[in-house]
C-alpha cells in the first residue's frame, strides 16, 4: 500500500507542470523584503523590450521635411519589426556593419562616414542620396572633408546613452542567470524579454559607431566643396513612391529593392545599405548570413530555456515547445541548405541546372516563413497569457546575498 502511495504522488509531481492549478500564490514570499509582485515583473520586461527595440534601433535617415508623427509612426513600425523579427534587424545591422567597415578601408574614411554613407546620411546637391557604391568615389574628396564631430552633432545618442542602454539588457540578463542557478522559476514573459535582450547585445555592437535617429541629411558636391550641414535645404527631387510593406519585406529578406533608384529619390528605404555591387568580396554576404543564421537561432534556443516549465494547459506548454523549436530549428536548416547550395553550384556551374540549389533554398525560405512569423507571433502572446496563472515561487526575489555578502 505504501509503495501505491508513493508511485501515485510521483506520479502526479510529474504531471504537476500540465494538470496542477496554478494561482499568483506568493506562499513562498514569507518576508515582503524578498518578494516581487507582478507589476515589477511586467515593468521590467517591457522596460528591457523598450530598451532592446525603441533605444537600440538605428534608423537609416527618413526622408526630409516629415513632420513629429509622420517621424514616430516611421519609428514605431520599425520597433514593430523588432519585436516580430529581430533576426532581420541584426542581419540590417550586421550588413552595414560590414559593407561600412570595406567602405572606410577602400576609401580612407572615418567608420562614422561609412556608416553616414551607409544609411542614406549624405545626399547630393539636387537631393539624392548618395547610395550607390559606383557614384561613391567622386563624392569621396568631400565626404572626407567633413568633421567627424559634424556628423556626431546630429546623432540623439551618445556613448554614454548607449552604454545605459547596455546596461540594462545586461542587468536583466544577470538576474535571469541569477534565478536559474538559485532554483528559482522563471517566467516565459522573463525568458522572451531575455532573448530580445541577447539579441540587442549584437544590434548595439554593430550599430557603435552608427550615429542615431538622424533626421536630417548632409548636403555635398563633387569635388572638394562642401555645402553647410546646419540650417540647409535638402532641394526638392523628382521623388519615387515610397516603398511598400511588400517591398520593404523583400528588402528585408533578400537584401533587394528592385524598383529603387537612387537617383530619382530623397531618402534610402528603412532595410537598404549602400549597394557594393560586384567592388565588396562576396565573402561579406556570407558573413552577414552566418551571423543571421547564428542570431536566429540563439533567439529560439533561449526560448527552450524553459521547455519543462509548468504552463497553464497543455494546449500552451506545446504551442511553446513547437515555437521555440522551430524558430531555433529554421535558421540553421536554412544555414544547411546554404551550404549545400554552395556547394553544388561549384559543382553544376556548367550544367543547365546550376540555378537550381538557390532556387531550392529560395523556395524554402519563403515557404518557411509563414510558419515563422506565426511561430514568432506565439511566443509574443503565450508570454502574457501565462501570465494569469504563475507557479508558486515565481513572486520570490533573488537573493543577492548569496553573490554580494552583507548585501
Amino acid at each position: 500500500m505504501l509503495l501505491l502511495v508513493h508511485v501515485a504522488r510521483s506520479s502526479r509531481l510529474a504531471h504537476a507542470n500540465i494538470l496542477e492549478p496554478r494561482g499568483l500564490s506568493d506562499e513562498a514570499c514569507i518576508d515582503i523584503n524578498n518578494c516581487r509582485t507582478l507589476f515589477q515583473i511586467i515593468s521590467g520586461c517591457l522596460a528591457t523590450v523598450f530598451a532592446c527595440t525603441w533605444v537600440a534601433v538605428h534608423q537609416n535617415v527618413p526622408p526630409p521635411d516629415l513632420g513629429w508623427l509622420s517621424l514616430l509612426l516611421r519609428k514605431l513600425k520599425m520597433m514593430l519589426f523588432t519585436v516580430i523579427a529581430p533576426e532581420f534587424v541584426v542581419c540590417l545591422a550586421a550588413r552595414q556593419f560590414f559593407d561600412a567597415r570595406y567602405i572606410a578601408k577602400e576609401f580612407d574614411v572615418p567608420k562614422t562616414h561609412a556608416f553616414f554613407c551607409c544609411m542614406g546620411g549624405f545626399v547630393t546637391e539636387d537631393g539624392h542620396p548618395i547610395a550607390d557604391f559606383m557614384r561613391l568615389p567622386e563624392y569621396i574628396p568631400a565626404i572626407r572633408s567633413i568633421k567627424e564631430a559634424d556628423i556626431a552633432d546630429k546623432s540623439k545618442g551618445d556613448a554614454l546613452s548607449k552604454g545605459l542602454a547596455v546596461t540594462q539588457g545586461l542587468w536583466f540578463t544577470v538576474q535571469c542567470l541569477a534565478r536559474f542557478h538559485q532554483g528559482l522559476p522563471v517566467t516565459e514573459i522573463e525568458v522572451a524579454t531575455l532573448a530580445f535582450a541577447v539579441i540587442s547585445i549584437f544590434i548595439r555592437l554593430f550599430w557603435w559607431s552608427k550615429p542615431l535617429d538622424v533626421q536630417q541629411p548632409i548636403v555635398v558636391a563633387g569635388g572638394a566643396k562642401v555645402l553647410p550641414s546646419s540650417g540647409s535645404q535638402v532641394p526638392a527631387a523628382n521623388t519615387k513612391r515610397s516603398p511598400s510593406l511588400k517591398d520593404e519585406l523583400r528588402g528585408a529578406t533578400l537584401w533587394d529593392y528592385p524598383d529603387y533608384l537612387a537617383s530619382s529619390s530623397t531618402s534610402v528605404p528603412m532595410f537598404y545599405s549602400i549597394r557594393l555591387g560586384t567592388a565588396g568580396p562576396t565573402s561579406l554576404n556570407i558573413w552577414v548570413l552566418a551571423v543571421e543564421f547564428i542570431v536566429g537561432a540563439s533567439f529560439g534556443a533561449v526560448h527552450c530555456l524553459v521547455w519543462n516549465a509548468r504552463f497553464p494547459t497543455i494546449a500552451e506548454m506545446w504551442m511553446w515547445r513547437l515555437s521555440s523549436s522551430f524558430v531555433a530549428a529554421y535558421p540553421l536548416f536554412l544555414g544547411g541548405l546554404l551550404v549545400l547550395g554552395h556547394f553544388l553550384a561549384s559543382k553544376l556551374q556548367h550544367s543547365t541546372f546550376k540555378n537550381l540549389p538557390f532556387n531550392v533554398l529560395t523556395t524554402m525560405f519563403f515557404g518557411g516563413l509563414p510558419v515563422y512569423v506565426l511561430c514568432r507571433l506565439f511566443l509574443i502572446v503565450l508570454p502574457f497569457s501565462t501570465l494569469r496563472a504563475l507557479p508558486t515561487g515565481a513572486l520570490v526575489d533573488v537573493n543577492w546575498s548569496v553573490y554580494i555578502p552583507h548585501l
